[in-house]
C-alpha cells in the first residue's frame, strides 16, 4: 500500500494498518484521499461495488440484505459512491464521487462530529462545485496558441552547429484535455509560451527546449513541455568542407555575372 501510495505520488499519505482504523504514524489527506479515490474508479468493478446501494446474499443458504452505508448514494443527484468511514481521530469522514453532465467531481469531508454534518457539508461542497465551476477546453487552446506561436517564432530559433536548420517542435502529452475554472475567471485563462532561442547540436528527439504554461490570475493550473521532434546531428568537417565549396561556387557564379 506504501509501495503505491508513493506509485501515485502521495507524499503525506502512510500506511500502518490494511483497515484504516488509528494508528500512529497511520495518516493521509483530503486532498491524496481524492486522488486515491480518482485511481480507484478506473476499477469497473470497484465503480460497480460503490454504486450499489442494496445486494442480497446468501450465507451458508440463508438469504443476508447488505446495505449501503453511504447516505448520498440514490437521494442526490449524480452521486455514484464512494465511502463512508468514522474513527476516533478521524471522526465521521465521506469521500463523494458525483457524476452530472458528462463531469465528474470528488468531494472529501473528514473530521466532522456527527454524520448530519459530514452529510450537509457534503452536499454544500458538491452544489458548490458544480453552480460555481465550469469546464474549460484547454487542450484546443493550448494547441491554438502554440501554432501561432510557432508561425511567429519559429524561424527565429537557431540551431548552433547542427547539419540541418529544419526544427520540428510539438507539445508533450498534455495530462487532462479539460479543467474545472471558476465561472467568474474564465475570461482570465491564458497561455505563456517559453522557449530557447539558441539550440546547440546534437539535439535529440524529445529534447525538452521549453515550455506552455496555462494560467488563471497567478495560478498555474497546467503545464506541458515543448520537445523537438527531429533529430539533428553536429556538423562534422565534411560538413564544413562541403560548405565551402557550396559558397566558393556561388561566389564565382556571381563573379562571372
Amino acid at each position: 500500500m506504501n509501495d503505491k501510495a508513493i506509485e501515485l505520488g502521495l507524499f503525506n499519505t502512510h500506511f500502518i494498518t490494511p483497515h484504516g482504523l488509528d494508528e500512529t504514524m497511520h495518516y493521509t489527506t483530503a486532498y491524496e484521499l481524492a486522488i486515491i479515490t480518482d485511481y480507484a474508479l478506473k476499477n469497473k468493478k470497484f465503480c460497480e461495488i460503490v454504486n450499489t446501494k442494496q445486494v442480497t446474499i446468501n450465507i451458508n443458504g440463508n438469504p443476508k440484505t447488505l446495505n449501503n452505508t453511504n447516505e448520498l448514494l440514490g437521494n442526490l443527484n449524480g452521486v455514484n459512491g464512494v465511502k463512508t468511514g468514522f474513527t476516533n481521530n478521524a471522526g465521521r469522514c465521506l469521500v463523494t464521487s458525483t457524476l452530472r453532465n458528462g463531469h465528474n467531481i470528488i468531494c472529501v469531508v473528514l473530521g466532522s462530529d456527527t454524520k448530519k454534518i459530514r452529510t450537509t457539508d457534503s452536499v454544500k461542497l458538491i452544489e458548490y462545485a458544480f453552480a460555481n465551476y465550469e469546464y474549460v477546453d484547454i487542450n484546443t487552446k493550448v494547441q491554438e496558441e502554440f501554432r501561432k506561436w510557432k508561425q511567429k517564432n519559429l524561424k527565429d530559433i537557431q540551431i548552433i552547429k547542427g547539419n540541418n536548420v529544419v526544427l520540428e517542435l510539438e507539445l508533450s502529452k498534455i495530462p487532462y484535455n479539460k479543467v474545472p475554472v471558476d465561472k467568474n475567471n474564465v475570461k482570465d485563462v491564458e497561455v505563456n509560451i517559453s522557449c530557447n532561442n539558441i539550440i546547440h547540436a546534437p539535439v535529440h528527439e524529445k529534447q525538452i527546449v521549453g515550455k506552455i504554461e496555462v494560467k488563471v490570475k497567478d495560478e498555474t493550473i497546467c503545464e506541458q513541455e515543448i520537445v523537438i521532434k527531429n533529430k539533428i546531428e553536429k556538423k562534422t568537417i565534411l560538413n564544413y568542407f562541403s560548405e565551402m565549396l557550396l559558397n566558393y561556387g556561388i561566389y564565382m557564379q556571381q563573379k562571372c555575372i
